[in-house]
């Protein structure tokens, strides 16, 4: 079985905790800075910044985590401790998942 693009309970958990409005602003400011954040770790892959690009995979992970995103955390987490990656498929599925993500957030935030 595969999981959830969101974890209903950790989203459940989040607007329980910041209330419901503030979860879905917090999920919009997400949204936002995430294709930086996929800027940054291209941009250090390109420029072989490894710090850079650990840095950039750790933001992407933790703000993941906070929605629920388990699968998108994972990958970030993934790319965070293995290190500078010379390949772009790896950034390319990262991406996918985070268009996927950032759907089910638009439609929990919308409910």
């Amino acid at each position: 079985m595969s999981q959830p693009t969101i974890d209903p309970a950790v989203y459940n958990e989040l607007c329980e905790t910041a209330g419901r409005e503030f979860a879905a602003e917090l999920a919009g400011t997400f949204m936002e800075e995430a294709p930086g954040m996929f800027a940054e770790l291209r941009s250090a892959q390109a420029a072989g910044k490894a710090d850079a690009f650990r840095r950039a995979a750790h933001s992407l992970k933790t703000n993941s985590v906070t929605f629920g995103a388990t699968r998108l955390g994972e990958m970030a987490r993934d790319l965070e401790l293995g290190g500078l990656i010379a390949a772009a498929a790896p950034l390319d599925a990262l991406e996918a998942e985070y268009r996927q993500v950032a759907a089910a957030l638009a439609e929990l935030a919308r409910g």
